[in-house]
C-alpha cells in the first residue's frame, strides 16, 4: 500500500466516524435544537467527503474499503431515540453536552491534518484531482472544527458553573 493509499484509506474511515458520531450526538441531544439541526447537516457533508473518497479512490485504481451506510438504519435510529431519551434523564446532560462536542472537535481537528497531508502529498504528485478533492473537502471539515469550538465556548461557562 502506498501512502496516497493509506492517508485515503484512514481519511474515509475518519469521515465515516464522524458522521456516525455527528448524528449519534444530533439524536442524543434532540432537545438542544441548534445542536440537533447542525449535527445532522455536518454530518451530511462528513457523509459526502467519504463518498467523494471512495468515488476517487475508485477511480485511481485503489482500495480503500467499502462505502457503504450504516446496517439496519431504522434499527440504529430507535435505539438512538431510546438512548436519547434515558440520557435526558440524568442530571448531567450538559456535561454530555461538552463531552460530545469535544470528541466532535478531536474528530473533526483529526480529518483536517489528513485532508491537509492529501493535500501536501497531491501538490508534491502534481495529482489535481487528489488536490481539487482535498481543496474542496477540507473547507468543510474545518467548519465542523469551528463549530465545535464555537459551541463548546458558547455553552462551558454556562454548564460548568451551573454544577
Amino acid at each position: 500500500m502506498n501512502g496516497i493509499t493509506f492517508v485515503l484509506r484512514v481519511l474515509h474511515h475518519g469521515e465515516k466516524h464522524l458522521a456516525r458520531h455527528l448524528t449519534t450526538v444530533a439524536e442524543r441531544h434532540r432537545t438542544e435544537h441548534e445542536v440537533h439541526h447542525v449535527a445532522l447537516d455536518l454530518a451530511g457533508w462528513s457523509r459526502e467527503h467519504a463518498q467523494r473518497l471512495a468515488d476517487t479512490a475508485g477511480r485511481l485504481g485503489l482500495g480503500i474499503g467499502d462505502s457503504t451506510g450504516t446496517p439496519l438504519p431504522h434499527l440504529l435510529s430507535t435505539l438512538r431515540e431510546k438512548e436519547s431519551e434515558a440520557l435526558s434523564h440524568r442530571p448531567e446532560p450538559g456535561l454530555l453536552l461538552l463531552r460530545d462536542l469535544r470528541e466532535l472537535h478531536l474528530g473533526a481537528a483529526e480529518n483536517s491534518l489528513h485532508w491537509e497531508m492529501l493535500a501536501q502529498a497531491a501538490q508534491a504528485r502534481k495529482d489535481g484531482e487528489l488536490l481539487a478533492l482535498a481543496s474542496a473537502c477540507h473547507p468543510a471539515t474545518l467548519r465542523q472544527m469551528r463549530w465545535a469550538n464555537t459551541m463548546i465556548k458558547n455553552l462551558a461557562p454556562q454548564i460548568l458553573t451551573s454544577l
